[in-house]
This record gives structure tokens, C-alpha cells and sequence, in this order.
């Protein structure tokens, strides 16, 4: 054993806060093949789509074969998995309703005459080898009825998009999810880190620098040293319902709860709060104007503390669809990516889906 000064100092606990993996120099290990394969059933397993006069459905995870894991070499992060994946789908025309689960022939006899036709997507080659749009996405046929071509056509253009939209959710779920914690703090950065924690800045100085029509960055926030750099971000969407519908989507708690899939708090009236996804997003009413615009200080749960950005819905309503212009300002540079993300993801296709306001077919 080397004396005290004498060894390598990498290996000295001293030089970290907790003594464990100093510097980040050994190889750390976490195991995401359990929450991988739950997270990919959640993902998949209910997912709807529509198109070529039918609606889709994904209804089993039938298949979901891999590993996942995230190591830590030397303070970087490297992410392992690899997965062979079978969903079963299941297309009917649309304003059909299913009838499968009712008991007798007769009813039995008629589900299967409203079924168009049923089969599956295997995905055999998810890995960190392959980009996502790079990933086979296998549609075959089970059971083919009539106009089982246009179901087939709709599984390999909207139905491989979706598929695909949801591999690259689970991919930037399970970074999130186990990156945490995995690089350790060197020492000195807990000091460095509490020191340069922002203050709080009252409500009344955000608002007003939001009426103001300036981004509340971490140096207006009562950070000390450099500003946040911010950016921001414009989404057009098209709903088919009336603008009055989509307003309530927005403003109504029952609906809000349906779409964001769990509890929220709602005060859809100017000064009301509102908080999303377990408390990862909330904020304050700015404006609310009936059927045409909305206005919310907006943040994520996981953006610098006190930091807001605004966003605003323009709710225009055409002749045979709604049209929804949301621009926001004030977005961290760095989470730009995840925020749009966040947006088609968890608003947009989510209230398609859940409330039926698929996108508008030209």
C-alpha cells in the first residue's frame, strides 16, 4: 500500500465529498432492463392512429426481448440496449365500434365481420448501433378482411411514424430517467453548486417582465453571474374540433385530467394556477379569452429554479377544423429539444388521441 501523498490520487476518498468513485474514474453500472420493458408495454400497448378510412390500435406487447443499462466511464455516460420487440395491432373502419369481449355466436359473428384486419409489427434491431428512422419497423397481416390494403397502407406510413415517435420517447425517457446521479460532483462542485444557487424572485417581478414581453432569464431571476440563454420556439396544429372544444381541452380539469393521463390543479382564470404530469409542469394564467387565446407562464419542473417562459395559444377556428398556433419564449437553450419534444408527445398527440381530435386530413 502506497503512503499517505504518495499514491495515485484518484484513488484518495478524501478528494470527494460522499468518498465514493473519485473523479468518476471507476466504472459504474445501472440495470434499466425491468423499466425498459414496462416503460415500452406503457408506451405502446393502447396507442391509436388514423388514416385511409380506418383507425388503428396497438393492443399487446406481445413480444419484448432485450437488455438496457447506462455506464459511467470516466464522468461520461454510455448507454446500452438492444431490443426485439412484437405488437400486435388491430384496425376496424372507422365509425365502426368494436364488439369483441360480448357473449354468443351472434355477437361474436359480428365483432369479427367490423374487424378489417389484424396483425402485427416486430421491431427486431432497436440498439444503440442504429439511429431510430434507421430501425426496421415490420408490418405483417394475421387476418385480412375487406379493404385490408388501405389497413396496410396506414400500418406502414402513419402507423411506422408512430412507432417510431414513441422508440425515440423511450430513448429520451431512459436517459433522463438514469442519468441521474450517475456522474458525481468532484471536489468542491457541492460548494461551488450551492453558492451559485439562483434566489427567489417574487411573482410580481416575473409577471411584470413577462407583460413586458422579456424572457425571465436566471440573471432577472436574482441569479448572480452569467444570464441563462434562451430561445424560442413556434407549433402550428390542426384539430379536428371546434375551437370552443379545444378551448375546453385546455381549460375544462375533466378533460385536462384525460389527456395528461392523472391529476391536475386547474384555475383556468387570470392569476389561476396550474400544474401537469405530477407537478413537472406548472405555471400561472395570463389570459384567458373564451374559444381564441390563452396566455400561461410556463415552466418545467427540472429548469433552473424561478425561471419562466410564456407561452400563447392562438385559437383560430377554420371551416372544418380548428387551427392552434402556440408560441413560447423564454426556453432554456439546453432544453429546447425536450421541450418540443414534450409538446407533440404529451399535448399534442395525447389530446389527438385521448379526446379524438385526430389531425386534420387534407
Amino acid at each position: 500500500m502506497a503512503k499517505w501523498g504518495e499514491g495515485d490520487p484518484r484513488w484518495i476518498v478524501e478528494e470527494r465529498p460522499d468518498a465514493t468513485n473519485v473523479n468518476n474514474w471507476h466504472w459504474t453500472e445501472k440495470n434499466a432492463t425491468a423499466w425498459s420493458v414496462d416503460k415500452l408495454k406503457e408506451l405502446f400497448k393502447g396507442l391509436t392512429f388514423e388514416g385511409e378510412g380506418h383507425k388503428c390500435k396497438i393492443y399487446e406487447v406481445d413480444h419484448c426481448e432485450g437488455e438496457a443499462s447506462v455506464n459511467n466511464r470516466k464522468g461520461k455516460l454510455i448507454f446500452f440496449y438492444e431490443w426485439d420487440l412484437v405488437l400486435k395491432w388491430k384496425a376496424v373502419l372507422i365509425g365502426q365500434e368494436e364488439e369483441e369481449g360480448k357473449e354468443g355466436e351472434e355477437d361474436k359473428s359480428k365483432a369479427r365481420k367490423k374487424t378489417v384486419t389484424k396483425g402485427t409489427i416486430h421491431i427486431p434491431n432497436l440498439s444503440e448501433e442504429n439511429k431510430v428512422e434507421e430501425v426496421d419497423v415490420l408490418v405483417s397481416v394475421k387476418e385480412s378482411g375487406m379493404d385490408y390494403e388501405k389497413a396496410q397502407k396506414l400500418l406502414n406510413g402513419e402507423g411506422r411514424r408512430k412507432v417510431r415517435e414513441q422508440l425515440t420517447l423511450y430513448l429520451s425517457l431512459l436517459k433522463e430517467e438514469y442519468s441521474k446521479g450517475m456522474i458525481l460532483p468532484k471536489k468542491g462542485e457541492l460548494d461551488m453548486a450551492a453558492q451559485s444557487k439562483p434566489s427567489p424572485q417574487s411573482a410580481s417581478e416575473i409577471k411584470q417582465a413577462l407583460q413586458n414581453g422579456r424572457p425571465v432569464t436566471s440573471s432577472n431571476a436574482g441569479e448572480k453571474g452569467k444570464p441563462i440563454d434562451t430561445t424560442s420556439i413556434r407549433m402550428k396544429q390542426t384539430f379536428q374540433c371546434t375551437a370552443e372544444d379545444f378551448f375546453r381541452a385546455l381549460t375544462q380539469k375533466e378533460l385536462v385530467e384525460a389527456f395528461t393521463n392523472g391529476p391536475v390543479v386547474l384555475e383556468p382564470v387570470k392569476g389561476g394556477k396550474f400544474e401537469f404530469f405530477g407537478g413537472n409542469v406548472s405555471g400561472e394564467f395570463m389570459e384567458v379569452t373564451p374559444n381564441t387565446r390563452i396566455a400561461q407562464r410556463w415552466r418545467f419542473k427540472t429548469w433552473p429554479a424561478n425561471h419562466y417562459s410564456m407561452v400563447n395559444f392562438q385559437i383560430t377556428q377554420k371551416e372544418d377544423h380548428t387551427e392552434v398556433v402556440m408560441n413560447q419564449n423564454g426556453i432554456p437553450l439546453s432544453e429546447v429539444e425536450s421541450t418540443k419534444n414534450g409538446w407533440e408527445v404529451y399535448y399534442w398527440s395525447s389530446m389527438k388521441r385521448t379526446l379524438c381530435f385526430g389531425a386534420f386530413v387534407v
